[in-house]
């Protein structure tokens, strides 16, 4: 490949591709509230043998899905620990969080592949955005796992149940 092919590739932005997938986030989040009133007071539950994320709300109603584990966000020290290679996380859950670090090695983004980083809670939604997007989930989630100790997370397809 000549030298000169380089100079006309458009660069990769890390920023413009997060940008958009925080929007693609928003609006993904804004039609959770309208549909079944995601982030109403509802409790959750992870079963992490099962790959499943479980909402309950007051009047009834649950919600489950596939979920994914992106991350984990210390508020205590304001640092990242990535799914991937987690000590908390079963290997099944850390596929969404795999996929970021393989994007980041083929964009050679030390942020995307370094496991555990200082960040702001921003950007760990931010990087949860991103995994959303590269693993065309359904939404995203953070729940405090622990005080200080938050767990961000993609989750797909959305059951609905009521009790009746």
């Amino acid at each position: 490949e000549p030298v000169m092919f380089g100079l006309f590739r458009k660069k990769f932005d890390l920023e413009e591709l997060i940008a958009g997938s925080v929007e693609g986030l928003q609006m993904a989040t804004d039609a959770h509230r309208r549909i079944w009133h995601l982030g109403d007071e509802e409790s959750w539950d992870v079963d992490q043998d099962e790959g499943q994320i479980y909402f309950s709300f007051a009047d009834g109603t649950t919600a489950s899905a596939p979920v994914q584990i992106v991350g984990t966000f210390n508020a205590n020290d304001s640092t990242f620990m990535w799914g991937w290679d987690h000590p908390s996380v079963a290997p099944a859950l850390q596929a969404s969080a795999s996929r970021v670090k393989a994007f980041g090695e083929e964009h050679g983004s030390k942020e995307l592949t370094t496991q555990k980083l200082p960040c702001s809670e921003t950007r760990a939604w931010e990087y949860t955005a991103l995994a959303m997007r590269l693993a065309e989930a359904s939404g995203g989630y953070r729940a405090e796992a622990a005080p200080g100790t938050f767990v961000f997370m993609t989750f797909g397809e959305v059951r609905l149940a009521k009790d009746v």
